[in-house]
């Protein structure tokens, strides 16, 4: 992958001279736990999303956040979240709360911590401000500076049209996230469930808003994840938001519950028989291109002539599968001359 390009020509960082973030985890499921809920949190450790954050925002009753930090430390420290990005979501810049979270938080559990959410983003210069939170509290804890990574998640019309300078602000960003229920709120969209289509609007409602924040996500190298689908025991309603989603290129979707994390990973995973084609795609291109295969510029693979643009889009899909997991059941065979 391209390296992030670097944010220093238009705003100050937190100074980590060579971060260490990861924008390929699996984030097909992302699994949002309440950090005031220890049922919940121990729960979530068993189950196979890829992501889990606990929430610490719109989960928490503003008289449980300060009990929820310290929780939420214990269970990132004393948990096993083998398999899973651990995740942090932070109340927004605007409350009160936010610096405490992000102190309590990383000083407690930083080395069990891969990234810091932060939702409501509305400009590039709240970003500044977490890397540079960040940075303060990984130099004085002794930890690796640069490592955790944010998400930043953009859920009004500031925000989304922000959303490019907002991808640029710290080389930690690793994901930008769309936040469906305040966003519905910001713009006075006329409806009441999160993720369906608004009534009298014959076409897709969300189509600008997902496509704006993929290709600032894409245009940097960062992955774009969907927000939730709130009738949690409409599997069947979650399922076509999801495709929607997946259909346009996005990495993964937010679960609220058990019943959705596996709609969510299927459906943002490549079915065996793409991941399959698409590492045929790169074994192929890889032999014909080389001094062995002739060298060409362009080959067959059975019916199909593939090329340096069909290389780049079957990188895609095996990615994906990769990151999932997913074994290939095929082989590419050296043509016998």
């Amino acid at each position: 992958m391209t390296a992030h390009p670097s944010p220093a020509t238009a705003l100050p960082t937190g100074g980590s001279a060579a971060h260490t973030v990861n924008r390929l985890r699996p984030r097909r499921s992302c699994l949002a736990v309440p950090g005031s809920n220890p049922r919940f949190l121990e729960k979530a450790q068993s189950l196979p999303a890829d992501q889990v954050f606990l929430d610490l925002e719109d989960a928490c009753a503003p008289l449980a956040k300060p009990e929820a930090r310290h929780t939420i430390v214990k269970f990132l420290n004393e948990g096993d979240w083998t398999g899973k990005t651990r995740v942090v979501r932070v109340n927004d810049w605007t409350t009160e709360w936010t610096y405490r979270d992000v102190v309590t938080v990383v000083e407690g559990a930083g080395p069990n911590l891969d990234c810091i959410m932060l939702p409501k983003v509305q400009n590039a210069q709240q970003v500044v401000a977490l890397d540079l939170l960040l940075t303060q509290i990984e130099k004085t804890m002794g930890f690796e500076v640069g490592r955790i990574g944010i998400e930043a998640q953009i859920e009004n019309a500031q925000g989304l049209n922000n959303v490019n300078e907002i991808a640029q602000a710290s080389p930690r960003i690793e994901t930008i996230i769309f936040g469906p229920a305040d966003f519905m709120a910001s713009i006075n969209m006329k409806s009441l469930v999160v993720g369906e289509q608004p009534p009298g609007y014959p076409a897709d409602a969300y189509h600008y808003i997902l496509m704006k924040i993929l290709m600032a996500a894409r245009a940097n190298d960062l992955q774009a994840i969907d927000g939730p689908y709130l009738q949690i025991r409409n599997v069947d309603g979650y399922r076509e938001v999801a495709r929607r989603a997946a259909a346009l290129g996005f990495d993964g979707k937010w679960v609220l519950h058990p019943g959705q994390v596996e709609a969510s990973n299927e459906i943002f995973s490549p079915s065996q028989e793409d991941y399959d084609h698409a590492e045929l795609i790169l074994d192929a291109y890889d032999y014909y291109t080389s001094e062995a295969g002739g060298r060409k510029g362009s080959a067959m693979l059975g019916d199909e002539m593939i090329d340096e643009a069909s290389r780049k889009m079957a990188l895609v899909i095996s990615g994906k599968g990769r990151a999932a997991g997913m074994r290939r059941t095929t082989k590419f065979e050296t043509p016998v001359n």
